[in-house]
């Protein structure tokens, strides 16, 4: 679940639904791929609209930060 850092618990399953950047796309894709027996033919549209939207996030290269209780860790460390 989540570490203890000092006395401060984090559960890092609460920040699970932070941002998730095409989702929608990616959904919509699925269930017309289901809807039409996996024919991709029949999901051009979803599937350029999913491309386009995987491809925007490529270019958004952002550093992770890691995980928060690895930070805390850390901080944690410094105090002693």
């Amino acid at each position: 679940m989540g570490r203890k850092a000092g006395s401060l618990y984090i559960n890092p399953k609460k920040f699970g639904s932070l941002h998730k950047p095409c989702m929608k796309e990616m959904i919509t894709f699925l269930n017309c791929l289901a809807v039409n027996n996996n024919s991709n033919d029949k999901c051009v549209r979803h599937k350029e609209l999913f491309s386009a939207c995987m491809d925007s996030q490529a270019t958004n290269k952002r550093k992770s930060w890691g995980s928060i209780n690895y930070h805390l860790q850390r901080l944690s460390r410094g105090r002693k």
